[in-house]
């Protein structure tokens, strides 16, 4: 089953994503990036932990943005941003920006960001 989840790498070496993620049968495994994440009943601030032992968040994305803990610029990959912003979010006006997710979009606060990645503070 393919589903579009929210992807955060808790080792610091990659920026929280939203794309397309496999699931197995049982929903026990994602595949995202090439990498198999096995899911985790222990994990702090994670839930999943690929085969080289890294841990991650995956998760459902949020209606309202409000995906990350503390506040990030979140990617959308390519494949999944139409769907993304048409099914997840209903703001179809915005397929052209990734945002910013956090406490400011908690109180209804929309940040538009460049596509390109960039990030600008408000």
């Amino acid at each position: 089953m393919r589903r579009i989840m929210y992807i955060e790498e808790k080792g610091g070496e990659g920026e929280p994503r939203i794309g397309w993620v496999e699931m197995t049968r049982t929903s026990r495994s994602y595949r995202y990036g090439g990498h198999l994440f096995t899911k985790v009943s222990d994990g702090y601030k994670y839930n999943c932990v690929n085969e080289a032992g890294e841990t991650c968040w995956i998760s459902g994305p949020q209606r309202d943005g409000t995906d990350t803990l503390y506040g990030a610029v979140v990617a959308i990959d390519e494949d999944a941003r139409e769907a993304y912003w048409r099914d997840i979010r209903a703001r179809p006006g915005c397929m052209d920006a990734s945002f910013r997710s956090g406490a400011g979009t908690r109180t209804g606060a929309t940040v538009r960001l460049p596509r390109s990645g960039s990030a600008t503070r408000r």
